[in-house]
This record gives structure tokens, C-alpha cells and sequence, in this order.
């Protein structure tokens, strides 16, 4: 069943992302919404995994560590500046597929107990990781920059 609805979850995601840029339906609210909702759903589903023991502590508290950072980031930002836009880096959408990929390869890891897609749910978190540390890096020189720039104004 968690399989199925972090499926349902991630293919939903990809096809508004898609549908809202072909057609030109970006808004303001989705601007901000769809990177809140892509943090809560991994946020749970690598709270679960981490409390299962089917995902390492030490990769969970990573992805946490890094959605915290940005999420602070971004309230200095609006609370002593004048930044208001917080675009998502390739970097990080990088990171959030690696990650949805790692949480769908150890939930069908489990599911089917197949030993391939298992060893894939061992490997990805690696993958993951550096993906995630890359974005958090990238993140924190372009927010350092950005925010630089707004007590300047």
C-alpha cells in the first residue's frame, strides 16, 4: 500500500510539473506549494522507512537535514529581506527524483523480496546522498548570494 501511493504520489507530481509548464498554468501558490508538498511526502516517507528500519539512519537524517537547512533558508529570507522567489535548482530536482527513486526501489525491494531490487534499494541511498549533499551545497552558495543581495537592497 506505501508503495502505491509514493507511485501514485511521485507520477502526480511529474505530470502537474509537466502540465503546468507546457501550458503555461504556473502560479504563485503552485510556486510554493509543490515544493512544500514534495518535502512533506519525503519527509514521511523517510520518517517511516527510517522508523522501519528498512531506510539507514544515517541517509534519513540526511534528507532531513537538508530539507531543515532550505526551509530555514527561505524564512530568513522572507522574515529580513526583500527575496521572495525561491526557483529550485537542477540540482535539486535532481536530488528529490534520487530520492522518490530510493524510496520506491526499498518499498518494491520489500514488497516483492526480490534480491535485485533489492540490492538497488541498498545502492540508491549512496546515490541519493550525493545528490542530496550537492544540492544542499548548491543551495547554500545560491542562497547565501541571493539572500546577500536582499539585506543589500
Amino acid at each position: 500500500m506505501a508503495l502505491a501511493v509514493l507511485l501514485a504520489a511521485a507520477v502526480t507530481d511529474v505530470i502537474d510539473g509537466w502540465v503546468a509548464r507546457r501550458y503555461s498554468l504556473e502560479s504563485r501558490f503552485g510556486a510554493y506549494a509543490d515544493p512544500i508538498a514534495d518535502k512533506l511526502l519525503l519527509t514521511t516517507v523517510y520518517l517511516s522507512l527510517g522508523v522501519s528500519g528498512d531506510a539507514p539512519v544515517w541517509f534519513v537524517a540526511l534528507v532531513l537535514a537538508r530539507d531543515v537547512f532550505i526551509l530555514l533558508m527561505a524564512g530568513y529570507g522572507l522574515a529580513f529581506t526583500t527575496v521572495r522567489r525561491f526557483p529550485p535548482s537542477i540540482w535539486g530536482k535532481l536530488s528529490t527524483f534520487a530520492q522518490i527513486a530510493t524510496g520506491v526501489a526499498i518499498l518494491t525491494g520489500r514488497a516483492t523480496g526480490m534480491p535485485l531490487i533489492q540490492f538497488w534499494g541498498r545502492l540508491l541511498p549512496y546515490v541519493a546522498a550525493v545528490t542530496t549533499v550537492w544540492s544542499g551545497l548548491d543551495y547554500a552558495r545560491k542562497g547565501w548570494n541571493t539572500l546577500a543581495a536582499g539585506r543589500a537592497r
